[in-house]
């Protein structure tokens, strides 16, 4: 399954990024999933986790982000 995201309605838009399925847990995109980018990166959807509960110094940009253990082998299986 293929999502796309960008600024403008326009799939050929510079800042258009297409996402593909690599791996989920369950039958829905509700779920902690991997997806593969049109830019050849992997964004990962799951649970947000506050830097300041853990402890951690995030910069400006970037997330933390928790996913089973058992996603990474699923993403890695199907990346491999």
């Amino acid at each position: 399954m293929e999502y796309s995201a960008n600024e403008s309605s326009d799939p050929t838009a510079p800042n258009s990024v297409r996402l593909e399925v690599v791996a989920n847990l369950c039958a829905s995109s509700s779920c902690p999933t991997v997806y593969r980018t049109s830019n050849n990166t992997l964004v990962v959807q799951g649970y947000a986790v506050r830097p300041e509960d853990v402890g951690v110094a995030v910069p400006d940009g970037e997330l933390l982000v928790e996913i089973p253990l058992e996603l990474l082998a699923e993403a890695a299986r199907n990346t491999a």
